[in-house]
């Protein structure tokens, strides 16, 4: 069974940097395949972070984070990370990642996708 582990979460100081994994077990990357990166702040809706699809585009849905989230992906370790550089607090959330296959990083209504755990981040002084 498709499976997705978050990690790399933890408490860190403004101006600190971060690198987040998801590990997507069971999960293949032939025909067309979407992996999500979102995150959901205290009291906040989820926000859209960033994605990748099997055509091997990468979009950046916030703008406050496209200078210093940069997302890759290995896809012989299965595993998506997410580089963050230059943390702020309001980047504090439960970052999540999502997959399925799709290949449209705009696809809205997605009924058929796997979720992993979230993982928290918090940056505070």
């Amino acid at each position: 069974e498709v499976q997705l582990v978050e990690s790399g979460g933890g408490l860190l100081q403004p101006g600190g940097s971060l690198s987040l994994s998801c590990a997507a077990s069971a999960f293949t990357f032939n025909g067309d395949w979407t992996i999500r990166r979102s995150r959901q702040a205290p009291r906040e809706e989820r926000e859209g972070v960033s994605c990748i699809t099997s055509e091997h585009a990468i979009t950046v849905y916030a703008d406050s984070v496209k200078a210093r989230f940069t997302m890759s992906i290995d896809k012989s370790k299965s595993t998506l990370y997410l580089q963050m550089n230059s943390q702020e607090p309001e980047d504090t959330a439960v970052y999540y990642c999502a997959a399925g296959y799709y290949s449209d990083c705009w696809e809205k209504d997605v009924n058929d996708e796997y979720w992993g755990q979230g993982t928290q981040v918090t940056v505070s002084s």
